[in-house]
């Protein structure tokens, strides 16, 4: 049997997000809260390995995201800034999923006749 390949799906984020705070009575930011909505509807269907980065954790990541929070990264690209769409996801994950299975049967069929 094959195995599957496992996709990584980022979110770089802060902890301590107050984006929002200002149009909620809770200090939760409301795109993290929705972009994590999609990603765990879309992780019950299609399967992928998901982290959240702290941007406050590293410097240089703070410097580089600080106003561009949430950033979703697939596969190490980034896919999305500030709102995921479920139907764009899905099909980037599709997509990501597709290129990766090729370039394992591409890859193995190169090594056979090495």
């Amino acid at each position: 049997m094959a195995s599957i390949t496992k996709l990584l799906v980022e979110v770089y984020a802060r902890k301590d997000c107050d984006r929002c705070s200002y149009f909620k009575s809770t200090p939760s930011c409301a795109l993290c809260h929705d972009v994590k909505g999609v990603i765990d509807r879309v992780m019950s269907e299609v399967p992928f390995q998901f982290k959240e980065v702290d941007i406050c954790s590293c410097e240089d990541l703070h410097r580089r995201y600080k106003e561009d929070i949430p950033t979703v990264f697939i596969n190490g690209k980034k896919a999305f800034k500030f709102k995921v769409d479920e139907a764009e996801f899905r099909r980037k994950l599709r997509k990501e999923l597709i290129k990766a299975g090729l370039m394992r049967i591409t890859g193995k069929k190169r090594r056979q006749y090495s």
